[in-house]
């Protein structure tokens, strides 16, 4: 198994695609790329920690690869707004993917260049090194099963749905 790190807005909104996919086991609602040891709900929201919202998603490279989590990464976000995801904005609701590895990075830069050629504009998503992820707290998890009505109205408010 390995774990890909996406930071993709809300975590919640981007949570079950990934879960949905053949070979992934497990996503954790979580936050990375911060320079505060004590990333907690809260404070992140502040944008007092500088975390983004992220997910770990642990999965099985023989039934998915990395580069099909990237690219269901990209039909999930805005990939041109730089300043948060539909109605959350600031640096924690930014896109980031988090990788461990030169193959990632390189998958990631590939992505991002051949968006911005397909599309003439610029792609922000920052590809960072993976330094750290901090599991949120329980009540985060799997939120779109445990509170299925506020889920779909987050979606449809955030305007991810409409």
């Amino acid at each position: 198994m390995k774990k890909a790190y996406f930071a993709g807005g809300c975590f919640w909104c981007i949570t079950p695609a990934f879960k949905k996919i053949a070979g992934v086991a497990e996503v954790i609602s979580g936050y990375s790329g911060g320079d505060a040891a004590d990333a907690v709900y809260e404070k992140v929201k502040r944008q007092e920690t500088f975390h983004r919202e992220t997910i770990c998603v642990e999965y099985d490279p023989q039934k998915v690869t990395f580069s099909e989590l990237v690219n269901e990464f990209f039909a999930r976000v805005d990939p041109f707004d730089g300043e948060g995801q539909f109605i959350d904005r600031g640096r924690s609701y930014t896109l980031a993917v988090y990788c461990n590895d030169a193959g990632e990075e390189k998958i990631v830069a590939e992505k991002i260049a051949e968006t911005e050629k397909k599309y003439g504009k610029k792609v922000f998503v920052a590809l960072e090194k993976f330094t750290g992820f901090y599991p949120a707290e329980e009540y985060h998890q799997d939120y779109y099963i445990k509170n299925p009505e506020a889920f779909e109205e987050e979606l449809v408010s955030s305007g991810r749905k409409k």
